[in-house]
């Protein structure tokens, strides 16, 4: 991996977030076949075969002012192990929503998402200037729930019957949020676990 800078990365410890392009998809697609995350029925994960459209769409919302779409590196090997998103950027509400996150397997539990997560909620608050970050998960994801209660947010409410999905099921969805004044307690107890995963 090239020790350059990627222009609009967020960088951490062992994590780099760098703006998805269209030159991530190899990779992506390589990423996503570790666990083979698109067969887990609750989530919204891409296919390999999917995943051009899946950069594109991403890329386009962000064109439009409604996402910043970023890919996840490990630091340390260079690899890329998945991939996340700001969107449903309310800019005249101060609002917006963390959401499309998935990591390949051997990166889950590692400490990448809780350092991401700090990234990416530090850029949000302290640069974006957001008052609310939301969280969504479909209801029977319980590891996707848990990590969104570790990282400290709390659950606002269930939205029943809230999207079909693919496969003709129905989503409920959790909903979560973290607000402005939460955020320094929370942001020090992230630093905190991000520590502890560098011993």
């Amino acid at each position: 991996m090239s020790n350059a800078k990627v222009p609009n990365a967020l960088v951490g410890e062992r994590v780099i977030l760098e703006p998805m392009m269209r030159e991530h998809i190899t990779a992506l697609s390589v990423a996503v076949c570790d666990g083979e995350l698109w067969r887990l029925w609750y989530t919204n994960v891409p296919h390999p075969d999917e995943m051009k459209t899946y950069v594109e769409a991403a890329i386009a919302a962000e064109a439009r002012g409604e996402a910043l779409a970023y890919i996840v590196r490990d630091k340390f090997t260079g690899e890329v192990v998945g991939a996340t998103r700001i969107m449903a950027w309310d800019q005249p509400n101060r609002r917006l929503e963390i959401g499309h996150t998935w990591y390949a397997k051997s990166a889950q539990q590692t400490g990448i998402n809780t350092e991401a997560k700090y990234l990416l909620l530090s850029y949000a608050f302290e640069t974006l200037d957001v008052m609310a970050v939301e969280f969504r998960t479909h209801w029977h994801n319980q590891r996707s729930r848990e990590a969104i209660t570790r990282i400290g947010a709390k659950q606002d409410g269930v939205l029943r019957n809230h999207r079909l999905l693919k496969d003709g099921t129905v989503r409920d969805t959790v909903v979560y949020s973290i607000i402005d004044s939460e955020w320094p307690d929370v942001k020090q107890q992230l630093r905190s676990r991000v520590a502890q995963y560098a011993r």
